[in-house]
């Protein structure tokens, strides 16, 4: 059998854990995989080993005295024919090179935003790890890849341990979806402890090591509230189609309910080179066995597995994604916004854990519901947004 065409990869995030997890992906599977492209944010270090290693055509970094900073040093040190590029352009450049077939999009919150649209707009297809594009801009983005055609395969685990389950039957055979949610350390925690929750605490995690943001978003369950409306983009539900359970074990990753009354799970280890490979290999399965015997899942060791409902009480913020999700428009955009801005101030030592959820909340109230029709109206809701919930945090008691 002949050996397969090696796929070109841009990957959007490259030094950050789903980049780096894509390029051990790559290191696995060299015939398959090939690492074109690259947009590295502020890491010049990690870039310039990257470069080293990967001899990408093109690199991007955020800021263009950092991108001076790598070509002197690639100049010095070889290889000296990368170009070299920065900012919002630089990493548009890297997501619409022509090489490029398959566009990793990792890069946290809205930064790689308007390279994820122009990608699709090539016809460029998306391995989508980075939740926010959709939260802010879905009602856009979607639209846009249906009409050229174009595959937006999910990266997050919950979305594509969905895509996975439903291969099994047709888009109106669904009854529900069931999103899967550790609960984060605060599940039983009682309710007048949340005042004193210091971030130290909200950073432990009890199954997944993250960014620092996205491990305070599972700790107030803003996470999951993110990924319901997310999977009514990707999947085109309604959100009272959409289900959140917990299950702290994080052994199924996510599940799908039929309307005959059968319900598929997907499990497996929890190591995000799994759905990387699922979405990069799509509509393939490549076995990984031999180059990555750890991603075999040891069924000896499922001993237990609990599920429990979600207590709004006790996650508002999960209350206030449902809501957005109903409304849609600059709601949900706002709602990406302001629990960045909330999460912020919360790490700063400038707000108490549950007034994470009273922020969100309060800049929602005072926005009013539009619905956005290009990526430049996003950016604008998206700053007047943040801009209300700075003051709202500046204004908090004690800040």
């Amino acid at each position: 059998m002949p050996a397969p065409t090696p796929k070109n990869i841009a990957i959007l995030g490259s030094t950050g854990s789903i980049g780096t997890s894509t390029l051990s992906i790559a290191e696995s599977f060299p015939d398959r995989y090939r690492v074109v492209s690259l947009a590295a944010g502020r890491n010049i270090d990690t870039a310039f080993a990257q470069s080293q290693r990967w001899h990408p055509q093109v690199v991007s970094l955020a800021r263009e005295e950092d991108a001076a900073t790598l070509r002197t040093r690639l100049k010095a040190a070889g290889p000296a024919d990368i170009e070299v590029v920065h900012g919002t352009a630089g990493t548009v450049r890297v997501a619409t090179l022509p090489e490029v077939d398959f566009v990793v999009s990792a890069i946290v919150g809205v930064d790689g935003l308007e390279a994820t649209y122009q990608a699709i707009r090539a016809g460029k297809t998306i391995g989508l790890a980075n939740k926010e594009c959709l939260v802010a801009a879905g009602e856009i983005l979607v639209p846009e890849a249906r009409r050229r055609g174009v595959a937006l395969l999910p990266i997050d685990s919950e979305h594509n341990a969905i895509h996975q389950c439903l291969r099994a039957g047709s888009s109106r055979e669904v009854k529900q979806l069931w999103l899967t949610a550790s609960g984060g350390p605060f599940r039983e925690t009682p309710l007048d402890q949340f005042d004193n929750i210091t971030p130290q605490q909200a950073l432990k995690h009890p199954t997944w090591v993250m960014g620092q943001r996205i491990t305070i978003d599972s700790a107030t369950m803003m996470n999951k509230g993110f990924e319901v409306i997310e999977a009514v983009r990707l999947f085109d539900l309604p959100p009272a189609q959409v289900k959140v359970i917990l299950h702290p074990q994080s052994t199924v990753h996510s599940l799908v309910e039929f309307v005959d009354g059968s319900i598929l799970a997907q499990i497996s280890v929890t190591d995000m080179r799994l759905p990387i490979l699922y979405a990069l290999a799509f509509p393939e399965r490549v076995a990984t066995q031999s180059a990555s015997p750890e991603l075999t899942f040891d069924m000896t060791k499922l001993h237990q597995l609990d599920f429990a409902m979600p207590d709004f009480g006790r996650f508002p913020c999960l209350r206030l994604a449902y809501e957005a999700a109903e409304a849609g428009g600059n709601r949900a955009i706002a709602l990406n916004a302001a629990d960045e801005v909330a999460v912020a101030a919360f790490l700063a030592g400038k707000i108490a854990f549950p007034a994470i959820a009273s922020t969100i909340e309060k800049t929602l109230q005072a926005m009013p519901v539009t619905h956005p029709a290009t990526i430049a109206q996003v950016f604008e809701a998206d700053s007047e947004a943040r801009r209300i919930a700075a003051l709202l945090t500046e204004k908090a008691p004690g800040s």
